[in-house]
C-alpha cells in the first residue's frame, strides 16, 4: 500500500468510526496530543471526542461520503485534503437541526510514526449546509439495516475475515 493509499484509508476509518459511533476507532485515527478544529469546536482530540459523541448520539444516523482526496507526502508528514458530504437524519424528521446535508473539507496534517499514519492536526470546515427537513422517509421494506454501534454487520464480517 502506498503512503497516499494509507492516508486515504485513514480518512475512511475516521468516517466509519463517526457513522458507527465507534469512538475508539475515531481516537485511533489521531496521534496523542493531536488538535482538531471543527465547526463549533477547537482543541485537543481527547476533548473533541468527548464533544462530538453526544452530538452524534442526538441523530438517528449519519453517513459521511468521501469524494476528492489529494495527498502531498513529504517524508514522514503529509498534507491531506478531503472533500466530502455528510448526511444527518433524526427525529422529528421535520427538524432542520437534525436533518441536513453538509459539504465539508478535512484538511489534515498527518504524520507517520512507527510505520502508521495518523492525524496530527485537522481543520474540518463546513463549506455549505442544506436543510433536509421532511425529506427522510422510513425504510421501504425488510433487508440489511446498519447499526450505529459495534454490532453493525461490517464488524461481524470483519471479524469473520480476520478469524475464519
Amino acid at each position: 500500500m502506498t503512503n497516499e493509499d494509507a492516508i486515504r484509508e485513514l480518512v475512511c476509518r475516521y468516517c466509519r468510526g463517526i457513522d458507527r459511533l465507534d469512538m475508539e476507532l475515531v481516537r485511533s485515527c489521531y496521534h496523542a496530543g493531536a488538535i482538531d478544529h471543527h465547526t463549533g469546536f477547537d482543541g485537543p482530540v481527547e476533548e473533541y471526542i468527548a464533544w462530538v459523541e453526544p452530538k452524534l448520539r442526538g441523530f438517528d444516523g449519519t453517513m459521511h461520503l468521501v469524494a476528492n482526496h489529494l495527498v502531498e507526502v513529504v517524508g514522514d508528514r503529509a498534507l491531506s485534503e478531503t472533500y466530502g458530504m455528510a448526511v444527518h437524519w433524526g427525529t422529528p424528521s421535520d427538524s432542520p437541526q437534525l436533518n441536513f446535508t453538509s459539504g465539508f473539507r478535512y484538511v489534515d496534517i498527518v504524520e507517520r510514526r512507527d510505520g502508521e499514519w495518523r492525524i496530527l492536526e485537522r481543520y474540518a470546515s463546513r463549506e455549505w449546509t442544506r436543510a433536509e427537513a421532511g425529506l427522510f422517509v422510513p425504510r421501504e421494506g425488510p433487508g440489511p439495516a446498519g447499526r450505529r454501534d459495534r454490532e453493525d454487520y461490517v464488524y461481524r464480517l470483519r471479524d469473520r475475515l480476520v478469524t475464519p
